[in-house]
C-alpha cells in the first residue's frame, strides 16, 4: 500500500518467477518494446527465453558511490552486472537500446524510505543525479538448474520462493548495511552437491550457496514463516539450501533512507540482450581453451 514501508509488504516477490504472456515476443528487444508501450505490465518471468535479468536500484549520485561500494563489499547478494553514467537512464552494457525510465513493467518508488507510487514508467520522478545499478538476478541460475533436470520446489508448488531476513550481517559502506536476506530452494540432499556446483558458475547471479541444512544457524527459526515470498514444502529426504538474496540490496537501500528512490516491483525485471550463457563460467572456459 501506497506509504508504507517496504518491510510491511510479506507477500512481495523480490525476483520470483510467474508465467508469462504467451503471446508477447520472445526476443528482448521486442519485448522491451512491448513494455515501453504499455502492453504488458506483468511480471517478467518466461519472457525472452534464454536471457538473463536484472535487478534496478535507482539512487541519487551522493548515494550512489557508497551504494556501489556495498555492492562491491557484498558481491553474492549484489552481483553488479552494470552501473549507468549519472543521470543516464541508458545501460550500455548488457543492452544495445534500452530506456530504464519505461523499459520495466512496473517500478517501485520510494521517498525517504516510504513507499509513494508503483507506477509503468518513472520519466516524471526522473533526476539528472541519478545513478542506476543492474543487479543480476536468480532466473539465471534456476534456468540452469532446470536444464540439468533439477526442478524448482516454488514452481512446482505455484508459490513464490521463500526468503528470509538473517542474523548474517552484510559489510556495511556509509550509510548502507544492514542483514543479508536469503531465498530458499529445496533439493534431495544427493542432488546439493550438483546444485552447488551448477549455481557456482554464475558468480553474477548470486552463484553458489551460502548455506545448507540447519536454518537456525541463520537465525532463521521457521522455514514456514518468510518475511517474503511464501513458505514451501519441504518433501521426506529433503534439506533447505540458501543462496544470497538481491532483495538485500533494497532491504539495504531502504533502511538508508535514501530522498529518492526507484526499484523494479518485485518479479518485474529488466530484460537484458545477454543470454544466460554470458554469465556461465564454464561456458567462458571452454572458449578460452582452458580444458
Amino acid at each position: 500500500m501506497i506509504g508504507e514501508t517496504a518491510w510491511s509488504h510479506k507477500a512481495y516477490d523480490w525476483d520470483m518467477p510467474h508465467t508469462a504472456d504467451a503471446h508477447l515476443p520472445d526476443t528482448p528487444v521486442a519485448t522491451r518494446a512491448r513494455i515501453r508501450r504499455g502492453e504488458h505490465i506483468g511480471p517478467t518471468s518466461g519472457l525472452a527465453p534464454g536471457f538473463a535479468q536484472a535487478n534496478l536500484v535507482v539512487l541519487p549520485a551522493n548515494d550512489a558511490l557508497d551504494f556501489l561500494r556495498f555492492c562491491v563489499r557484498n558481491p553474492k547478494p549484489c552481483p553488479v552486472i552494470e552501473v549507468t553514467d549519472t543521470g543516464s537512464p541508458c545501460p550500455t552494457n548488457v543492452v544495445s537500446d534500452a530506456d530504464l525510465r519505461t523499459d520495466l513493467p512496473r517500478y517501485h518508488v520510494f521517498r525517504h524510505g516510504e513507499l509513494v507510487d508503483e507506477p509503468s514508467e518513472v520519466l516524471r520522478f526522473w533526476r539528472d543525479d541519478f545513478v542506476s545499478f543492474l543487479l543480476g538476478c536468480s532466473f539465471t541460475f534456476e534456468w540452469a538448474l532446470t536444464n540439468a533436470g533439477l526442478p524448482l520446489a516454488h514452481q512446482a508448488q505455484g508459490v513464490n520462493v521463500p526468503m528470509y531476513v538473517t542474523n548474517r550481517r552484510c559489510v556495511g559502506a556509509g550509510r548502507f548495511e544492514g542483514p543479508l536476506v536469503v531465498s530458499m530452494r529445496p533439493f534431495g540432499g544427493a542432488d546439493v552437491a550438483r546444485v552447488a556446483e551448477i549455481s557456482s558458475r554464475f558468480p553474477l547471479m548470486h552463484g553458489a550457496p551460502v548455506h545448507v541444512g540447519d536454518p537456525t544457524v541463520l537465525g532463521i527459526g521457521d522455514l514456514s514463516a518468510p518475511d517474503f515470498g511464501d513458505p514451501v514444502r519441504l518433501d521426506p529426504g529433503e534439506v533447505p539450501v540458501f543462496w544470497a538474496c538481491g532483495a538485500t540490496a533494497q532491504v539495504v537501500a531502504l533502511q538508508a533512507r535514501p530522498a529518492l528512490a526507484i526499484f523494479h516491483v518485485p518479479g518485474h525485471m529488466f530484460i537484458t540482450d545477454r543470454p544466460h550463457t554470458d554469465f556461465d563460467l564454464e561456458a567462458e572456459r571452454w572458449s578460452l581453451g582452458r580444458y
